[in-house]
């Protein structure tokens, strides 16, 4: 058994990798790459394998950066099942039609700047057709019940990331890969911790922060407390970037929480995203996966709801919020600025200093977000440079990864690990958590883009 590491090598967008056992070929996620944005379009649109080759994908989570390409990967001839967990199908569905839409949206608004400059019009990476078509392969497989796929016994842990995010283990002829995904924190709210796998001669696993240790999720309640206050008593505008599933979960419930403990002023809250609004209500589907908190909260009422806490779809109403004078919040994405409503919002307040920009999430290298936590000015949006005047803010509270510590412990609770491959990390911080893993005598590896181990 074999694996090559094609995505989210090095860096922390596109996971994908290849499994190959005998005759059977397996993808471990097939995510879009996101960066700059002629080498996310060469990178997302050729495969370095045909995609008819491939016999089943297994997927981990819904996020953009795990199953975004699913639809390019079906309109090049992949014919086999995507398998995942039930909450995981319902919210693929979601992401997959929201990117499609996104995207035709989105360049649609480039496409008439590049009209004006005399330049050609581009075309989207896919369509919502091909969106479609990947959503009818979509397979729920619940935890812990174990599938085949060719020679491989196959089963899905809860890795506490976000609903319905799973710990793929794979077995073939009693040699097994654990592939992390996304691991989620400890004490994180809505879901429960992230399960411990079995023994493993290869753990793939991800390394997103695995050179730190985060913050406790009550200190970042309290700054996004002290940001919303001053921003509020200046007269701006509070804009939060956040992936539609997760993140605004996580936001909203925390400002339910502020907002009811008296901690920040009744403002206006408008969730703008309809697949956040959509992703809520699936939320509201599957209490099996909420920890005992939240369940508690969901027995007194919505936990993701509140008096001041309204939910946009139209875009009509999205484009209504720009037009207020009071102060008010508005969460919308996507979290790393690269698309959607939060565009729209940043280049209308992205020049108002009374404004602030609160970033709760991630921010990958050659992002408009990442730029933006830089403090680079002017920034492009919609292809239009734009003075940034706004207050930037940073809170990693609610990261949904696993910091150092926690990925560190996780491994220690495994019966046996044989090597780990680090993958979905920077290069900085893949290298520091292989030297810290390494100091703990365990064999560690930061493969590179291309590069094939044998279990």
């Amino acid at each position: 058994m074999t694996v090559t590491f094609l995505g989210a090598v090095r860096t922390v967008t596109g996971s994908m990798h290849l499994v190959e056992t005998g005759d059977t070929r397996l993808l471990l996620d097939c995510g879009l790459f996101q960066g700059r944005r002629a080498d996310a379009r060469r990178i997302n649109s050729e495969f370095p394998f045909p995609p008819s080759s491939i016999d089943a994908v297994l997927l981990s989570h819904a996020h953009l950066d795990h199953c975004g390409n699913l639809p390019t990967l079906v309109r090049q001839g992949f014919g086999g099942k995507i398998l995942c967990t039930p909450a995981t199908r319902d919210l693929a569905a979601l992401i997959l039609r929201d990117s499609a839409e996104i995207q035709h949206q989105d360049v649609n608004f480039a496409n008439k700047a590049r009209a004006r400059q005399g330049q050609p019009p581009l075309q989207p990476l896919y369509t919502i057709d091909d969106a479609e078509q990947a959503i009818r392969r979509l397979r729920p497989v619940p935890y812990h019940q174990t599938f085949q796929v060719g020679p491989a016994t196959g089963v899905f842990y809860d890795a506490g990331h976000i609903l319905g995010s799973a710990v793929t283990v794979l077995t073939v002829e009693g040699r097994t890969i654990v592939f992390s995904g996304d691991l989620g924190r400890t004490a994180a709210p809505i879901i429960r911790d992230p399960e411990f796998p079995p023994a493993a001669d290869l753990l793939i696993m991800e390394a997103t922060y695995g050179d730190r240790r985060h913050e406790p999720f009550e200190r970042g309640g309290r700054k996004l407390a002290d940001v919303v206050r001053g921003t509020v008593r200046r007269g701006g505008t509070i804009l939060i970037p956040a992936f539609a599933v997760g993140r605004t979960q996580d936001i909203t419930y925390t400002l339910h929480r502020l907002q009811d403990g008296g901690k920040i002023p009744a403002v206006p809250t408008f969730v703008d995203s309809p697949m956040a609004t959509d992703a809520t209500a699936i939320f509201r589907q599957h209490p099996e996966v909420f920890d005992a908190e939240t369940l508690a909260r969901l027995s007194r009422g919505d936990p993701f709801g509140g008096r001041d806490i309204r939910y946009v779809r139209s875009v009509e109403e999205s484009k209504e919020l720009n037009a207020r004078h009071d102060p008010f919040i508005v969460v919308a994405t996507s979290g790393m600025c690269e698309s959607g409503r939060i565009l729209h919002h940043l280049r209308h307040h992205v020049g108002d200093p009374q404004s602030s920009l609160v970033f709760v999430a991630f921010q990958a290298a050659d992002t408009l977000g990442r730029r933006l936590v830089d403090g680079v000015t002017p920034v492009r949006i919609f292809d239009e440079s734009y003075e940034v005047r706004l207050q930037v803010h940073r809170i990693e509270s609610y990261s949904a990864h696993a910091d150092r510590d926690e990925l560190v412990a996780w491994v220690g609770r495994m019966p046996r690990v044989g090597q780990i491959c680090l993958v979905h990390g920077e290069e900085q911080q893949c290298m520091a958590l292989a030297r810290h893993l390494g100091r703990r005598g365990i064999k560690t590896i930061v493969p590179q883009r291309g590069q094939r181990v044998t279990v």
